[in-house]
């Protein structure tokens, strides 16, 4: 059996590259590359009221996801309704 040795040089260039991709992860744009969007995101894109949001849901223009108290909205329904409008 054979050993392999990890120098200091080799943890340096891990830490790196694993840094790299974190940083890549982390830039990616927030709205519309998101699969799922939570309330204040679909406000803000749409500019409308929580209670205009709420009359899209039970309308069924905007179907949400509800996981305990809080409502996910798919980006491709958000970005549908924008281009309905």
């Amino acid at each position: 059996m054979s050993a392999e040795i990890i120098t200091k040089e080799d943890l340096q260039l891990f830490k790196e590259d694993l840094l790299k991709e974190i940083k890549l992860l982390i830039q990616k744009p927030d709205n519309l590359n998101n699969e799922w969007l939570r309330t204040r995101q679909v406000r803000q894109m749409l500019s409308i009221s929580p209670n205009t949001l709420q009359g899209l849901r039970i309308s069924g223009k905007l179907r949400s996801t509800k996981v305990g108290s809080i409502h996910y909205y798919r980006a491709t329904e958000v970005r549908r309704l924008l281009e309905g409008s």
